[in-house]
């Protein structure tokens, strides 16, 4: 092919893509097709999230009055609701038992992970996949079904009301989501690199820990988020495991403790939904590149 042909079939492929794009150049196209999408995606995410700030905000009368004051408006907001919060209750132990839970549960799964994942991806033994497959598949059972047993269990031990009880639970359903994300992210890492540290007399436990877990760092990060916000939110274990209102957790204790019979307390619910999910947020801000890259390679694979 001359060199007059390569430049035809150049410009014409770069022509092609410029020609598929141009349904974008009209600007009441990219109104409909990417703006107004992008607009409505964003109303209806950010919209609890601001009700929830301006009702921790608003003062008792705005809270009652709905006819006289615009409910999506403050006016001469105050922060009585959450002082309150953190000073007349018990908020901050249970902000205290909610992360103690959600790092150690979420501490324990990654490395029940970690090994689960390594040893169905890495060692090559007859049915590995079928055994991927079966810990993916114990993701998919509700923990609305399993925590009846689960109960009777902990009661057996002697751990009811007490958070180690979360601890010991909560793993089951972290576990096998944690496993099938970083098996897609251990596929990623080439195999090659493993065969030259075995060559050079390394034991699988070295390979582990030099190796691999430092090139899946972003899986490791992805799952760590996953396990940590679903341990924070988990509500069905805390709610029949904990009873003392010491031993709570967030959101068990603010549905709980903030509605006396038909009463809700909307100030205080919502200034405690509000301070205990900015922990989540600020995580979520910091790793965000990192969890979609993993789940990413995690869903390529």
């Amino acid at each position: 092919m001359t060199e007059t042909a390569v430049n035809v079939a150049t410009r014409a492929a770069l022509t092609d893509d410029r020609e598929g794009m141009t349904y974008l150049d009209s600007t009441k196209r990219k109104l409909v097709t990417v703006y107004l999408p992008l607009a409505l995606i964003m109303i209806v995410l950010i919209f609890p999230f601001y009700w929830m700030v301006i009702t921790a905000i608003k003062p008792d009368e705005q809270l009652i009055d709905m006819e006289k004051y615009n409910p999506f408006f403050v006016v001469k907001p105050t922060l009585k609701h959450i002082n309150k919060l953190l000073f007349e209750s018990n908020y901050p132990t249970w902000l205290w038992n909610t992360m103690y839970v959600s790092v150690l549960a979420t501490f324990l799964s990654l490395i029940a992970s970690v090994m689960a994942a390594y040893a169905i991806v890495r060692i090559r033994y007859r049915y590995a996949q079928w055994v991927g497959a079966a810990i993916f598949l114990a993701y998919l059972v509700p923990p609305s079904i399993l925590f009846i047993p689960l109960a009777t269990i902990i009661q057996a031990y002697g751990l009811f009301d007490s958070p180690m009880a979360l601890v010991l639970c909560y793993p089951t359903i972290l576990i096998p989501f944690s496993t099938w994300l970083l098996m897609g992210y251990f596929k990623t890492i080439p195999y090659e690199l493993e065969e030259c540290a075995l060559i050079d007399g390394a034991t699988r436990m070295q390979i582990l820990t030099k190796i691999i877990l430092p090139l899946a760092v972003p899986g490791l990060i992805s799952a760590g988020i996953f396990s940590l916000t679903l341990c924070w939110n988990e509500f069905i274990y805390a709610l029949t495991f904990l009873s003392s209102t010491s031993n709570k957790t967030v959101p068990v204790a603010i549905v709980s403790e903030f509605v006396d019979g038909d009463i809700y307390r909307w100030g205080s619910l919502m200034a405690g939904a509000l301070v205990g999910s900015l922990p989540l947020v600020i995580l979520y801000s910091f790793f965000v590149e990192h969890y979609v890259s993993a789940m990413t390679g995690a869903v390529k694979e």
